[in-house]
């Protein structure tokens, strides 16, 4: 039974002897308790301070991007070493609903989990925190030791975040067939772009909003240099590939991947939450984009990519996947030797797709081949090198999402044009759902004889 924080509820008349209410907010726990004889039961009290620390831990869990399935199953790690059992849990995207049973009752509580993000380096802690937890542990060490992971400052600083989604956006126009001068137009749009949107989320403006304004300004900026440069001499052969790239740093990459891995998974509330918040996200991507489009006139077909020997060009792709995976871990607070490792599994997957593509295989499977990689090196890095598997699968799958397709799909449709739209949605959908499955398929090769937690 659940109640509002600080109310009474009176149990005398009920036929239930064995019902606890507990109310956990967001700055701890508030119960009343009037059991059939008239006491306050002390083991309810400890019940509640227990359940507490797991719903508190996983709503940092989920807040800060990870999926529900791992976070069930840690959350699950730490109530058995708080003594409760028989967990259930439902995710939303901004909620945790929980029912555990303890002491022959059951308690059910709900918790919000604030706006969603990406915190590599807080999920990182946890898990690494939980791998170390002994038996028994006091519900108040586990809150102390949470707070301070709560409270641990961000691995970057803003400058550096923004260098490196400027970095980033240069290394994506390159690998969509850019030169020179748009690459260094994107990095210009999408380093703005990127301060724009932490300045407007410091002043808590709305997600949708403040990633619209970012699109505007980042594509914005980007046409205004390009005039700029064409002024000076510079022309812009391959513009819609820069063009498209200064803003692909806002694509809700991660809220769709771990949507479908929640999907496939069978935790389908999370992943249709999930779905929808990503949907929106790249409406109003598309919105911001399609203003400067229709104000500046821009037309968005795409052009031959830049021509080079195979050999130069391979060389090229690999050191922009590298730096576009590396930028990226960063922007997800990764610390900095698995950004390291990020940008390393990102030259070797995003290489491995190239090559399977330019060998003639559809960019679905070699999407799916790409991402089983990936999620077999971070399942070795994390028995070998206690390396969470999240800290290395998540940039290196984000650059892989084919985000020129999910803007053009949207782009296409708000201009009639249907038949371009559907080819584009096509490639994005399958694509997504073959990096999904990819990551799905790696965990089957996880040894059984090894336990997902201590």
């Amino acid at each position: 039974m659940v109640a509002q924080c600080g109310h009474l509820i009176d149990l005398r008349q009920m036929p239930l002897p064995n019902v606890t209410v507990c109310c956990v907010s967001e700055t701890g726990s508030s119960m009343r308790v009037v059991a059939p004889n008239n006491e306050t039961s002390p083991s309810a009290v400890s019940s509640c301070d227990a359940v507490d620390v797991v719903m508190q831990f996983g709503a940092m869990m989920i807040g800060a991007g990870n999926t529900a399935t791992r976070t069930r199953e840690m959350m699950d790690a730490v109530a058995r070493r708080l003594g409760l059992d028989g967990l259930a849990v439902s995710f939303s995207l901004d909620s945790i609903t929980a029912s555990v049973r303890h002491s022959g009752g059951w308690m059910t509580v709900v918790r919000e989990t604030g706006p969603p993000a990406v915190n590599v380096s807080q999920i990182a802690e946890l898990e690494r925190f939980i791998k170390t937890l002994g038996p028994e542990p006091a519900p108040h060490d586990i809150k102390l030791k949470l707070a301070t992971i709560r409270a641990a400052a961000h691995q970057y600083s803003v400058s550096q975040i923004v260098a490196a989604v400027a970095m980033a956006s240069a290394g994506f126009a390159f690998i969509n067939g850019a030169a020179v001068p748009e690459m260094m137009a994107a990095a210009i749009g999408g380093g703005i772009g990127q301060w724009l949107r932490m300045r407007l989320s410091r002043i808590r403006l709305n997600h949708y909003g403040a990633v619209a304004l970012s699109a505007a300004a980042a594509s914005g900026i980007f046409v205004i240099v390009a005039r700029l440069a064409g002024l000076a001499g510079w022309e812009f052969v391959h513009y819609p590939a820069g063009f498209i790239a200064s803003v692909l740093f806002l694509v809700p990459g991660f809220p769709l991947i771990a949507g479908l891995f929640d999907l496939s998974q069978y935790q389908a509330v999370a992943a249709v939450s999930r779905f929808a918040y990503g949907a929106m996200l790249l409406l109003s991507v598309a919105l911001g984009l399609s203003f400067v489009i229709a104000v500046a006139g821009i037309d968005i077909t795409r052009q031959p990519p830049l021509e080079l020997t195979y050999a130069l060009k391979f060389l090229l792709r690999g050191v922009a996947s590298f730096i576009a995976g590396g930028a990226f871990a960063m922007v997800f607070n990764t610390p900095w030797r698995m950004a390291l490792a990020a940008g390393c599994l990102a030259l070797v997957a995003n290489s491995l797709r190239f090559i399977l593509t330019d060998m003639g295989m559809m960019p679905a499977p070699a999407a799916f081949c790409a991402a089983l990689v990936v999620g077999l090196i971070a399942i070795l890095f994390d028995r070998q090198l206690n390396v969470p598997r999240l800290a290395l699968t998540v940039a290196p799958i984000v650059i892989m999402i084919p985000g020129i397709s999910a803007f053009e799909m949207i782009v296409l449709f708000n201009h009639g044009r249907m038949v371009e739209a559907l080819q584009a949605s096509a490639a994005f959908g399958f694509v997504i759902g073959a990096l999904a499955m990819g990551l799905a398929t790696a965990r089957f090769f996880r040894p059984k004889n090894v336990a997902p937690l201590p």
